[in-house]
């Protein structure tokens, strides 16, 4: 498909999660299968530029195009200036945060605390937008700030006339977090009268929500978080399932093997390996959830301190799931509880 002008594999968009979609997961999920993938929420506030978490979420060496970042904060002409300072270090598309129901982040007023105040909204996109008129500049958002105050609809006016590319709208308000299903109901109303592309986001969890989700809402493409964690590999299933229907084969145990040992690489290389290893721990957590003995595996998984020891765990746990069967069944989430209480793999 074709994305703001960009040539993109599939309509499948790895959704901006802070502390997951640092450089080496946005690149392993665009390998997988995924035609997008938007970094972590970078600040706003020039005066932290020089941070080292903010560099390395500028950090987009080696990475695919199109690069896409994604901002947030409750002052235009701060805003704008971030907008340029991404451009500069490589973004080619800017996406505004305008949908995190963190709390710090609505204490300061930025992300989904702006759908509260739309006159603001309204002056953010416009400075932005000015600010790099050769990139496109896109909006993520949720459904309004609590049930009694959806405002969607307004907020993608405002959008269209302050020059916003792309729309993607997380089907929940900020009120409802995390929690409840999705409004597909109305991110369809959004896009029926929409004159920019509607992306969906909320709880996508597998190829046949996906197709689920695509009928329901009519949107152009679909944006997807936290199922990823752990199962990159969940957009090529998609992809297939999209294409033909059919559900591809659960996926060989030394293939996932592989990849999370290539993951892991590229985080110690990214981060350090002292650091590296820190992180590491809640990836290799979400690979193996769902997986027989996973709960006791990481348990002593955790306490491990070194690249090697945690190379070795590795090792031992897919080798061992190999020897049971050729490829990785998880159990369903439901299930998940029962299936941690398993003993470690003999």
């Amino acid at each position: 498909m074709r994305y703001l002008s960009f040539p993109l594999r599939n309509n499948l968009f790895v959704a901006p999660m802070a502390g997951v979609t640092d450089r080496p997961f946005r690149q392993l999920c665009r390998k997988l299968g995924a035609g997008l993938a938007v970094s972590e929420m970078v600040t706003s506030n020039s005066l932290l530029y020089g941070s080292a978490k903010t560099r390395r979420r500028a950090d987009h060496m080696g990475e695919a195009a199109p690069v896409a970042v994604q901002i947030a904060g409750s002052d235009p002409a701060t805003m704008a200036r971030a907008a340029r300072h991404n451009v500069d270090h490589g973004a080619q598309i800017i996406d505004i945060n305008l949908g995190c129901p963190a709390k710090k982040i609505c204490q300061a007023m930025a992300g989904s605390a702006l759908l509260k105040d739309e006159s603001q909204v309204g002056r953010i996109l416009e400075a932005v937008v000015g600010a790099v008129p050769d990139t496109p500049v896109t909006l993520k958002i949720r459904t309004g700030w609590d049930r009694d105050h959806c405002n969607a609809p307004a907020i993608l006016k405002i959008a269209e006339s302050s020059g916003i590319r792309a729309l993607t709208v997380h089907g929940r308000t900020r009120a409802c977090g995390y929690s409840g299903r999705a409004e597909y109901e109305t991110i369809a109303a959004l896009k029926a009268g929409a004159r920019i592309p509607i992306v969906a986001n909320g709880d996508i969890d597998s190829p046949e929500k996906a197709r689920q989700v695509l009928d329901a809402t009519g949107a152009d493409a679909l944006m997807i978080g936290r199922a990823a964690q752990g199962r990159p590999w969940l957009f090529r299933e998609i992809e297939h399932y999209l294409a033909t229907g059919a559900r591809q084969s659960a996926p060989r145990a030394d293939e996932i093997h592989g990849i999370l040992l290539e993951h892991l690489e590229d985080l110690y290389a990214f981060y350090g390996l002292d650091a590296g290893v820190l992180v590491a721990r809640k990836h290799i957590s979400w690979y193996t959830r769902g997986l027989p003995g996973s709960a006791a595996f990481r348990q002593r998984m955790n306490r491990l301190s070194d690249v090697a020891g945690q190379r070795r765990a590795i090792d031992d746990f897919f080798l061992g799931l190999a020897e049971r069967d050729e490829r990785l069944h998880y159990a369903p989430a439901s299930e998940t509880a029962q299936s941690e209480r398993e003993g470690p793999i003999a």
